[in-house]
């Protein structure tokens, strides 16, 4: 087996951002039954049949601990529009939910209401990841409307993908 190469995070993460991703803000209740969430860039499709969804997060970002099997979740795709609300979701606010919408989902947690799309969630299971958790969700109901999706790329939010 070779060695493994020393590996600048730095430059590690300047690799990944060469990929755009959408930008997403997963919310949840906290321990006192308080609204609150956590901006996420790595949230994915995962089945189809039974239908599963993906995100991974930080261990050391404050929402990682509230993340056990059958955590309710929903999952909320930002449009353009939304980016001060991804940014806001994004920081250690003592009040993430300030301000924003939320709606009542299926699911025992809130939802962004302007959100272009929305995926309800539990938490089907949890995996060790390294320096984060991955959280598979089995995805109980779900919508969406018409809207352009907010991305980040590069390290910045953008309004449309790179051409």
């Amino acid at each position: 087996m070779l060695d493994a190469p020393m590996i600048d995070p730095h430059e590690l993460r300047n690799a990944f951002g060469c990929l755009p991703t959408g930008v997403t803000v997963v919310s949840m209740l906290d321990e006192a039954g308080k609204p609150t969430g956590v901006t996420v860039g790595s949230f994915t499709s995962l089945s189809m049949s039974p239908a599963l969804c993906l995100f991974s997060l930080g261990k050391q970002q404050a929402s990682a601990r509230l993340f056990k099997d059958g955590t309710p979740f929903v999952v909320n795709v930002l449009s353009t529009d939304l980016e001060g609300l991804a940014w806001q979701f994004a920081k250690p606010l003592e009040d993430k939910c300030a301000g924003a919408e939320l709606t009542e989902s299926l699911v025992q947690a809130p939802r962004l209401k302007d959100a272009i799309a929305h995926f309800a969630c539990h938490a089907y299971t949890i995996h060790d990841g390294g320096d984060h958790i991955i959280v598979v969700g089995e995805i109980l109901d779900f919508d969406h409307k018409e809207g352009d999706a907010l991305i980040f790329y590069r390290g910045q939010m953008q309004t449309s993908a790179p051409l």
